[in-house]
């Protein structure tokens, strides 16, 4: 089931039909009362989250998700008309996995879904347990860590550090990590690696230097 949180009719209508005509179960909610009194009696396996709401904002409901431990780790999109590198950063810092601008096809917004709920509660590849430097990172507890104190990290931002330090010393090109996290290429064009990496290297602190931008290529964790 996915949920999709939009005050505009006719766009939820609209990405209701795209989903249900691909074979997904969806329902759509026009009010957050609306949302909130359905979470707690069923969760879905996708949200997609509109930040410009009635009653309270996107941010302030992908914030509260991101609290509670029932929903910590429920994929979330971002849709908006807001398109600003900042509204990205903001919303992409509060927890959201994707972001997509308005107005979008509906062939993005299905990739874009797909690719998403195909990692849903997913960290790719084994288990792993390891200390560079001033952190540590467990992914089985799906902790890490910077001299000690615990770092809140988003799916996406966990799923990228814990794939560079898998194999450290590797330079993953763009086109890489995009199928390896996203799940769809690098269109030369999207920013959502970049924000992620600028903000993952934010939350890190002065372990944030440990991902090293490979000029002209990519990024990796030092070896």
């Amino acid at each position: 089931m996915i949920y999709f949180l939009e005050d505009d009719g006719n766009i939820r209508k609209f990405v209701l039909y795209a989903l249900e005509s691909v074979g997904y179960e969806a329902r759509g909610f026009e009010l957050p009362s609306e949302f909130w009194k359905v979470m707690d009696s069923e969760k879905p396996e996708l949200l997609l989250l509109d930040i410009m709401l009635p009653e309270e904002d996107g941010i302030s409901i992908l914030k509260k998700l991101r609290e509670r431990y029932d929903t910590r780790n429920l994929p979330v999109i971002m849709l908006t008309a807001k398109d600003s590198e900042y509204d990205k950063v903001i919303g992409l810092d509060s927890g959201a996995d994707d972001y997509i601008s308005k107005p979008f096809g509906t062939m993005e917004l299905i990739s874009r879904v797909k690719a998403l709920l195909r990692r849903t509660g997913n960290v790719r590849g084994t288990s792993l347990e390891c200390t560079i430097g001033g952190l540590y990172i467990n992914t089985d507890k799906h902790i890490v860590m910077v001299n000690g104190n615990n770092v809140n990290l988003t799916l996406k931002e966990f799923e990228l550090l814990c794939l560079m330090a898998r194999n450290r010393g590797t330079v993953f090109t763009r086109d890489q990590l995009f199928m390896e996290i996203w799940g769809y290429p690098f269109d030369g064009e999207n920013r959502t690696l970049d924000v992620h990496i600028r903000t993952l290297r934010a939350k890190l602190g002065e372990c944030g230097q440990l991902i090293e931008t490979v000029r002209g290529i990519g990024y990796k964790i030092g070896g």
